[in-house]
């Protein structure tokens, strides 16, 4: 019988609840006896065994993925193993696999009709794409967006990254692995608003702070 599979993005900033919709959507294939294998690229190493753990405390065994993986191959192997497909792929934190992993996930999905749904984020906390969100937004079938809130109210869009003064960091590596002790998501007003507001309380004398509001239309950001 013919089967037709789908390579699914869904993104969102951190904080968004993109591991806990992964464990669930995992938790409902189970309950309804649908054969699914959750991944996970090992450049993640908050968690020294191989598993997926959402910031609400539910974890689920995942296999690594790493840099030479080729998911391909591994899931040919896999089939082979079993001696039938798995129905579902869940991939956790998807934008550090590499833009020909993205591919070789395609061609699962084109190949053995099997359903892949990958789970990261957009950009880096300089607001740049990754390498796997870049080609997942090129080629999947179908990108959905976990929403998430600013404090301000508007909808996050930058991951920001911050330092032990609770300051944006503005260069570094594009990868550093980290929570809520090194990032924080917000709406892009605010994550400009706080890049002046540091910039400007650069230019002050020594010993002296900046408490006020910032003027954003009196400020020159080049």
């Amino acid at each position: 019988m013919y089967r037709k599979g789908k390579l699914y993005f869904r993104y969102g900033t951190m904080g968004s609840a993109k591991t806990a919709l992964l464990l669930t959507t995992a938790y409902n294939f189970e309950e309804r006896h649908m054969s699914y294998l959750c991944l996970k690229p090992v450049i993640d190493t908050r968690d020294k065994s191989n598993v997926i753990r959402s910031r609400i405390g539910i974890e689920r065994e995942c296999k690594w993925i790493y840099n030479e993986t080729d998911l391909y191959a591994m899931a040919c192997d896999l089939f082979r193993i079993r001696g039938e497909l798995i129905d579902w792929f869940l991939v956790d934190e998807a934008q550090f696999l590499s833009a020909q992993q993205v591919d070789q996930l395609s061609r699962v999905v084109d190949d053995f009709g099997v359903n892949i749904i990958c789970y990261g984020l957009r950009t880096d906390f300089q607001s740049h794409l990754f390498e796997g969100s870049r080609r997942l937004f090129e080629i999947a079938d179908t990108i959905d967006e976990i929403k998430s809130t600013c404090n301000c109210g508007n909808k996050t869009i930058i991951n920001a990254r911050i330092d032990s003064n609770g300051d944006f960091v503005e260069e570094g590596a594009q990868v550093e692995i980290g929570g809520d002790d090194r990032y924080v998501a917000v709406c892009r007003k605010c994550w400009r608003a706080k890049r002046i507001r540091q910039m400007k309380r650069g230019m002050l004398p020594l010993g002296m702070e900046d408490d006020q509001e910032v003027d954003i239309e009196s400020v020159s950001v080049k």
